[in-house]
């Protein structure tokens, strides 16, 4: 083997502490108690908590950490750390390497100083961070050393949760109750296995030199370009999409990978995305909650080794104006408790059976939640990028593809097919079509689309966290399987048999809710006017699609499966509101500061240099009808600069729609400029700069 292929090999995951490293360090019963925890869902059992922190300091300590932290995820979007190293002094001047079952289990931060929509007030300091056994704990190295990471919930003084992780576990909780429910009425029951969401996230991200990024106020204060003219070529040409890696990105992309690797991150495929700059990282299915604690490390990793490597690393959903923008594609399955994909057709009637369910569970789920799973794909940076030429629109829809939508409106109709050749799936009554494998197209601009093993939610923006939108996906999917296995139970509780009723149920979902069905051009004028004749909604910036969160179904929801209480989901309507509030507003001052200190003093010296140029030209009878004309359009320009930072300033106390037209229109202006202005003396670098030279 390749010494490289090797390395690389032998230093996947390294640096955490799996089942793997485990068996090293624990006796054979704290393993196989720990075990059942993390594979079967078994309470963790405390009285092994100080065996496990010793054994997690030992291995750490080889590692070379002097220090530990709960790894938490609170509601800023981002991940926390403090952190706490294992010496302690002894009684004879010296120091010892401690860490405790007590400390292991349970840490302390402030939890006034994270947003909590409410739920914790300022001199209510206390908050608490809990191990989470199921996501094992990592080491992250630093020049000087590395720290044991070990990942947590985090929740306030009475439990309340002050995290995206918590409701994503107890939503997890909630679908596999169900799974397990429907399971049974298929006769699949095991205590060897569980039932659990699976996710597969794949990554867009930009890469600029760093130098032009540092020489840009908006890219640093607000991830985005507040200003910038369309160069002459971006993505027409269409050859960068899988186009060969540059030399420079893929150095950065091997040491990514390599990072990645030693944290268990299974990175998978690395490619060109189709804007210039623009890139994809994707990695193998992974249990949902475990998946996305890796794509955070992931968005961790990402400016930190791009900054290394000479770059800036955009995780903005929309840095470039004009051109792609980033997403972050949610790929969701199940695995239920006969350990097999349920989203994956079958090869015998019973396999489609589950399949067939569990799809027109989530057609039923969708179509009556469709404004909640928007609201959680809500956020300044998305607004600018779904509808975009490169996202689904804000109308939520779900894509089959024209066989399995044939199939799914035979199953409406209550009909037998005899339109496609093959065997048809029994139910013991008249029986559905044969199900298609690998046979449906991929739709780009449908939000929710199935793509042969799984459903692929591509709405969810590049800087955002998965667990938000997984939390929707989980609990909506929950509802919809606990009505339909109530109906079955009760069925069949009076008599019936399965083969009997469930045609039925499945028919019944499939004529309620077909609507959300599109197989089309999710761009197009006239599906925004299908979709309102359908009642769909369309929820087009975040102020409207938040609203949702608010309503009445939205609270009876997430309460009944305990997975969010009234106040909780309150609190995120209240964070989320406050922090679209206050990027644009960042990004407003930004803009002004930009105009007003940059771009009009740079406009008005090369306006000075014109009208010089004219002065000079008439002097000597020479003809001034070109300098002339060229200073009235950097005249006009300018003043309209100067129209729109009036507006502009006058807005600042509106609310952020108001403030985003207004930035529009300066912007505008400022572009126009740009085209003007000399390029050595335009004080920013350009969009050809920041996509090409790389």
């Amino acid at each position: 083997m390749d010494t490289a292929v090797s390395s690389a090999a032998e230093s996947f995951g390294q640096n955490v502490f799996s089942l793997k490293a485990m068996r090293n360090y624990l006796s054979d019963s704290t393993y196989a108690s720990l075990l059942a925890t993390i594979h079967n869902g078994k309470t963790l059992n405390p009285a092994i908590a100080n065996e496990v922190a010793e054994a997690m300091k030992t291995w750490a300590i080889e590692k070379g950490a002097t220090h530990f932290t709960h790894w938490f995820q609170p509601l800023t979007g981002a991940t926390a750390e403090k952190h706490e190293s294992f010496l302690t002094p002894d009684q004879e001047g010296g120091a010892l390497m401690q860490f405790s079952g007590k400390e292991l289990i349970q840490g302390e931060p402030d939890a006034s100083s994270f947003p909590s929509g409410g739920l914790r007030v300022t001199f209510e300091a206390r908050g608490y961070t809990a191990w989470d056994p199921t996501s094992p704990a990592f080491i992250k190295e630093c020049d000087n050393g590395a720290v044991l990471c070990i990942p947590t919930v985090f929740c306030g003084y009475r439990g309340e949760a002050l995290d995206k992780k918590t409701p994503l576990m107890r939503s997890m909780e909630t679908l596999a109750k169900q799974i397990r429910r429907l399971g049974r009425l298929f006769g699949i029951e095991s205590d060897d296995e569980i039932a659990y969401a699976t996710l597969g996230s794949e990554q867009e991200y930009f890469l600029v030199d760093k130098r032009y990024a540092e020489a840009r106020l908006d890219l640093l204060q607000s991830g985005r370009t507040l200003f910038g003219r369309s160069p002459a070529k971006h993505q027409q040409m269409e050859d960068h999409y899988f186009g060969p890696i540059k030399p420079r990105v893929m150095a950065f992309m091997t040491d990514l990978d390599h990072h990645l690797w030693r944290l268990g991150v299974p990175a998978k495929t690395r490619h060109n995305e189709v804007c210039p700059g623009q890139f994809e990282l994707a990695p193998v299915f992974e249990s949902l909650n475990l998946a996305v604690d890796h794509n955070m490390l992931v968005m961790e990793l990402l400016p930190h080794i791009a900054d290394q490597h000479g770059f800036t690393c955009l995780l903005h959903e929309k840095p470039f104006a004009g051109v792609n923008g980033s997403g972050k594609h949610n790929n969701w399955a199940i695995r239920g408790t006969d350990g097999k994909n349920w989203l994956a057709p079958g090869d015998d009637p019973h396999e489609d059976a589950k399949f067939l369910t569990l799809l027109c569970a989530l057609i039923q789920a969708v179509d009556t939640h469709a404004d909640i799973l928007r609201a959680a794909v809500a956020s300044a940076g998305n607004d600018h990028r779904l509808g975009a030429n490169e996202a689904p629109p804000a109308i939520v829809s779900i894509y089959l593809g024209e066989q399995l939508t044939e199939i799914i409106e035979q199953i409406g109709q209550g009909v037998q097919s005899d339109s496609r050749a093959g065997r048809t799936v029994e139910f013991g009554v008249p029986s559905l079509p044969q199900l298609p494998l690998h046979e449906t197209d991929r739709n780009r601009t449908s939000p929710l689309a199935f793509t042969g093993n799984k459903f692929e939610f591509r709405a969810v923006g590049s800087n955002q966290s998965c667990a938000g939108p997984n939390v929707v996906m989980n609990t909506i999917v929950a509802e919809a399987l606990d009505t339909m296995c109530t109906r079955l139970e009760s069925e069949i509780a009076d008599g019936r048999e399965l083969a009997e009723v469930l045609p039925v149920v499945l028919q019944d979902a499939v004529r309620d809710h077909k609507r959300i069905l599109f197989n089309g051009d999710n761009y197009s004028a006239e599906w925004v006017a299908e979709a309102e004749r359908r009642g769909l909604p369309n929820l087009r910036t975040t102020p409207e699609a938040l609203q949702p969160l608010r309503s009445r179904k939205a609270r009876e929801l997430f309460a009944r499966y305990a997975v969010l209480s009234e106040q909780e989901l309150e609190s995120r309507y209240e964070v989320y509101m406050e922090q679209y509030e206050k990027q644009v507003a960042i990004e407003a001052n930004c803009a002004l500061e930009m105009a007003k200190t940059m771009i009009v003093p740079a406009a008005i010296d090369y306006q000075c240099k014109l009208a010089e140029t004219v002065i000079n030209l008439q002097a000597c009878k020479a003809s001034a009808a070109t300098a002339t004309h060229l200073l009235e359009q950097v005249g006009r320009a300018l003043d309209a600069l100067m129209d729109g930072i009036n507006a502009l300033e006058e807005r600042m106390e509106s609310d952020g729609a108001t403030k985003l037209k207004a930035m529009e229109e300066m912007r505008e202006a400022a572009d126009t400029l740009e085209g003007l202005v000399p390029d050595d003396q335009w004080p920013l670098p350009s969009y050809a700069e920041m996509l090409f030279i790389l």
